[in-house]
Parts: C-alpha cells; structure tokens; sequence
C-alpha cells in the first residue's frame, strides 16, 4: 500500500480496497500471456470466468479440514432426504445384498494337487469359514455377523468417507474354535489427539515420540507411510450425565512388528495422491439434496394446506378469535353469539354485514412443475454419484432398451465397488482367518508358512453377491445359452450372473431331485 492508499484508506477505506484489488488484477494480467489455456478455463478476463476463484491446495488442507462438516451433513441428508437414503441404499443394496459370500478358488496346478483333491479342500474351507462367519461370536462387540459387519463397513465408507474394522484375537473355546474377532470402528473416533505436540489445525498433530505427524488420526513416518492409527475411546462430544468427559486415545500400530498382519483394514476410495481419509459419498451433491428436500418440503406443506378449504372474512370490524369449522365440545353450545361470525353449511345463505367478502385460500398447489423440476434435480445427483435417476428414483418409465442400458451402466460401478470391497475388506478377513485355521491344525496347507507365493495360491478366493437382474428373463436366458454355446462363457459364470447361485451345488441339487423324480416315476428334463 502507497502513501496515496493509506491516505484515501483514512477517509475512506472501501474505496482504498477497490484500488488495491483493482491494483493486484492488473498485474496478474499484465504477467498473463494470451496463449493455451490462459484464453480457455484459465482465463481472468472472460466474464463468465471472473467469478471463479477457487483455489485448491493439499488433500490434507482441502478434505481433512472439511471431513466433520461433510460427515455431518452426510449423515443429516441420510436421516432427512428420500433421495439421499436412496442413493446410499441402493448402492449398498446392489453391492452385497446380504452379504458377499466366500467362493475358494485355490491354484491347484500350482500346488500339485488334483481337481479333485482341490474340490475337498475348498468345500472344506468354506465350510469352515461360514461356521465362523455365521455366528456373532465372530464380533468382538457380539453383535453382527461377518455379512452384516459388511453392510456396517459398506454404510461407513458410503455415509462418512471411509470404513475402520480392527482385528483381534480372543481365547478361542469349544463351541468356537477360532480367535479371530472384528470389531467395526466409527470414522469419527479416528481422530488426532489434540494433547500432542503444537497444533496448527484441529485434524493435525505430531507424535512427540517419534516426531511422526498425524492427520485425521493417520500416523505417517518420515517418508510418508502409514504406521498407526489413533482411537478415541468416545465420540466426539460425548456426555456422560450432565458433563463432557475427557476423551483419550490409543495408539495401534497399522501392523504387527513381528508377523506383518494387518491390526486395522481401513477402506475408502482416494480421490488424490498422499490422501489420507476418504470423502462422504454425498459430498458432491450436498447443496442439491439440500435444496430438492427443502422444495419438496415446501410442496408437501403447501398441497397439506390446499387440502385444508380454508375461507377468509376481510372485515374492518375486529377478527373473530375462533376460525370457520371450529367444533365445540359435543353437547355444548357457545355461549355467546357474535354477529360477526358466520357458519358454512349444506346450501346455506349467508348475507355479510357492509364492507366484508370471502376470500378463498388457494396457494394453487401442487405445482404442474413439480415432477419435472424434481426429475431434472435428480438427473444431475444421479450423474453426480454415477446411479441412474430412474434407479435412483426406482421408477422405470422408459423403454426396455433405456432401462436395460441404464441397469447396465449402474452395474458397471456396483461390480467395480464390490470387486474393491472384496480386495480391501473380504479377502484380507479370509487370509488372516484361513492363516489361523493352518496354525491351528483344522485345516491343512502344506508350505503355507513357509513361501508367501505358496500361501498365495492357497488363499485365492472370488466373492460373490446379488446378481444383476433381469428384466426380461426369456431374452437374458437365450443370450446366456448363446454366450455358453460358443465358448464365450462358462455355466457357473452365467448362473452367478443370472441368479447369483453356484452351478455346481446347482448341479448337485439337480442331480438329486432328478433321482427323485426316477423313483416317482416323473418325467426328466436332463441338462
């Protein structure tokens, strides 16, 4: 600032900002060369492009900072608009269903062993694995078993940004003979401790210790790699009786310092590199929902009140306090008469005293623009969160090409999302788990322990869910026999993608009813 702008900024110091600014802009303009971009999205002299100043800076500063609120108004949207329940619950729905199930897929030819020596294996191992998955004693809280420990994982990435499940062992006893426990950890109590070290912002610390930083309760070494986790013992702003209680952390280290194993699966999906914590679902799409819950809150409101035949007198005399259809208790009769009150009935005559008329009101609800203006919001969320506003809306007025592409496209980002919480969640679940079934002796691996490539070709496993649907089963059956006819396809791929079944227990099953229907002497339609 000048000796010129500190003179104007005494008498006036509105117009010495002006000049300031006005000042700065000319110099970037000055230093701008008019080529690329600079005439494109980097403009500062298009008009339309004036108003945009937006600036970007690290993940930590640009989404860590931001996490409570966005969390906050995720979960509000998530308790308070169809549309964003919808969103969330159509995805998980889709995703896993009831829950994916283990499919073991071992490499036998790796291993030496025959088919079918791999088939026992694997039927053993799954065995093994749904009686443990099956049970709530798989929980360390006791309450969910492995599927819905998944829909609580799913829901947390989706509603906060990102899901916490830590691994622990208890004593195993006769009725389960494994350790392995889960215990799902809300997002919120991953938090910075803010009684270590100088903070600069509430989601930063450091580590006086080891001088290692943390952000968002991540802990990172000096090259950047996540080491522990920090866990709040409460939520924030948690009172016990009348009064906030000091809340305390723990450290857990990501890994263990002997055996390597995962201590905490944390899943999200990262939006940029050196990302520590994952963004909210709805976070792209708050300020629509927002808005379409407060429009269609006032269309309900006003269509209530139309319902409502509500009849105004504009009098200069003094209001009656008792409006028009104001019952009195049964049996009793007003006192008093005012003859400035009226009453409405079957073909009734009602002569107004001078300087009175009706008025009816009529807030001309619902609006004819309604279905449109909400069709065109939910378009723009349902593109913003990559879900079809006709499944978004779960209404299928379109033709059966439209709706078939539009199922498609939608499926393409729930296969995707599945195939990721298979890998970040489900799979690392089984390797721990199949890890102590060899430790234990239930289950026999040979090599397991000793070559991490052999163990490898032990653990390999696909997950299953629900399956796509059809919309029209007579065309998607011939399609499927087609696709199995010229190699394009398996039977056990096209029965997971038609109904979501394993062939072979399909096949045995079948195999089964049809020696049935030879002693009853049926009819028998071989495959």
């Amino acid at each position: 600032m000048n000796i010129v702008d500190k003179a104007i900024g005494i008498f006036s110091p509105q117009t010495a900002v002006k000049r300031i600014a006005a000042r700065q802009k000319l110099n970037m303009m000055s230093e701008i060369v008019n080529t690329g971009y600079s005439e494109g999205g980097a403009s500062y002299t298009k008009k339309s492009l004036k108003g945009m100043t937006g600036i970007s800076a690290s993940p930590q500063l640009d989404i860590d900072a931001n996490l409570w609120t966005l969390r906050n108004r995720s979960r509000t949207l998530y308790m308070t608009s169809p549309i964003a329940v919808s969103a969330i619950k159509t995805t998980k729905t889709n995703v896993i269903g009831s829950g994916l199930k283990l499919k073991s897929r071992i490499d036998h030819e790796f291993l030496g062993l025959t088919e079918e020596q791999a088939n026992q294996w694997e039927n053993k191992i799954e065995r093994e694995f749904e009686f443990w998955a099956s049970t709530r004693k798989c929980d360390a809280l006791r309450l969910n078993n492995f599927y819905e420990i998944q829909d609580l994982m799913l829901m947390g990435e989706l509603m906060n940004g990102d899901g916490f499940c830590a691994l622990k062992f208890a004593q195993p006893n006769n009725l389960m003979p494994y350790g392995l426990r889960l215990q799902v950890i809300e997002a919120d109590r991953i938090s910075t401790p803010y009684t270590l070290g100088l903070q600069t912002e509430s989601f930063w610390g450091r580590n006086d210790q080891n001088g290692n930083e943390i952000y968002s309760g991540v802990e990172m070494d000096k090259n950047g790699a996540t080491v522990a986790y920090w866990v709040c013992n409460q939520y924030p702003y948690t009172m016990t009786g009348y009064q906030f209680t000091a809340p305390e952390w723990k450290r857990v280290p990501a890994w263990g310092s002997n055996s390597g194993r995962p201590n905490i699966l944390h899943i999200f999906h990262p939006e940029r590199a050196e990302q520590r914590r994952g963004v909210p679902m709805l976070a792209p799409v708050i300020e629509e929902l927002q808005q379409l819950k407060r429009y269609e809150q006032a269309e309900l409101m006003a269509a209530v009140i139309s319902g409502m035949f509500t009849v105004f007198i504009t009098s200069e005399s003094p209001a009656s306090t008792m409006p028009f259809g104001e019952s009195f208790p049964m049996g009793t009769q007003p006192v008093n008469t005012n003859d400035n009150e009226y009453e409405m009935g079957n073909g009734a005559i009602v002569t107004l005293n001078q300087g009175e008329r009706v008025e009816i009101a009529d807030p001309k609800r619902p609006s004819t623009a309604f279905d449109g203006f909400v069709d065109a919001v939910s378009k723009s969320i349902g593109a913003g969160l990559e879900i079809p506003a006709d499944l978004l809306l779960k209404r299928f007025n379109a033709s059966y090409s439209a709706s078939r592409a539009a199922l498609l496209e939608a499926w393409k980002v729930f296969r995707a999302r599945r195939e990721w919480l298979a890998n970040e969640f489900c799979q690392p679940v089984y390797e721990q788990f199949l890890a102590e079934a060899v430790a234990r002796g239930r289950i026999e691996a040979q090599g397991f322990f000793d070559d991490p490539i052999i163990r490898r070709a032990w653990c390999k496993a696909d997950w299953n869910g629900p399956a796509q649907g059809m919309l029209d089963p007579t065309k998607e059956v011939q399609a499927a026999e087609r696709r199995v006819l010229n190699g394009f396809s398996t039977r056990e791929e096209e029965t997971k993608g038609l109904t979501g079944g394993n062939f072979k227990e399909n096949a045995k099953q079948l195999k089964r009813e049809n020696e049935l229907l030879r002693q009853a002497g049926g009819q028998i339609n071989e495959v």
